[in-house]
């Protein structure tokens, strides 16, 4: 390996270390890609964060990515969360707007016709126990092939009174 390109790695692999330790709250953020940017009913995405501190308040978002392509305004997702001990509560229905009903124009931050949302979907959270705590999403629409839907994924993040 020549210096040019060792050093090259080097100052590289420092900046991603730097966009990655920029966020001090972030526990846990991971997304799943759908083969040929459709969800099919019968994928159930699951999502493995560690809780430690059982004391701290969490707030947990849904990540979606999609295309222009997609046909609908919103989307509905049931969310399993199951802990340490087995199911924590019931399977929750949240529903995310990914365009505004009214105007059509694309929520969240995109170029072209891809965009990216982060939806608050469970606020100020408390996990009674440390351990692993698993998430699963399923797509709850009236359409078994949800085209246009590229990813997505979950991020929990300690809660921050008044912030993100």
């Amino acid at each position: 390996m020549n210096q040019r390109f060792a050093f090259r790695l080097a100052v590289g692999l420092g900046f991603v270390g730097l966009l990655t330790a920029c966020d001090p709250n972030r526990v846990f953020e991971q997304n799943t890609d759908f083969p040929k940017y459709s969800w099919d009913v019968q994928q159930k995405p699951a999502f493995t964060f560690a809780i430690t501190d059982t004391t701290a308040r969490y707030d947990v978002y849904f990540n979606v990515r999609y295309a222009s392509a997609y046909g609908y305004y919103n989307l509905y997702l049931q969310a399993s969360l199951n802990g340490p001990a087995g199911p924590v509560g019931r399977p929750m229905l949240h529903q995310l707007l990914l365009l505004d009903p009214k105007t059509g124009e694309p929520k969240g931050k995109g170029t072209g016709d891809i965009y990216d949302l982060q939806a608050l979907a469970m606020p100020n959270q408390r996990f009674a126990k440390p351990g692993n705590y698993t998430l699963t999403l399923e797509q709850y629409m009236r359409q078994d092939q949800l085209p246009g839907l590229m990813a997505v994924g979950v991020r929990v993040a300690k809660h921050v009174a008044g912030g993100k």
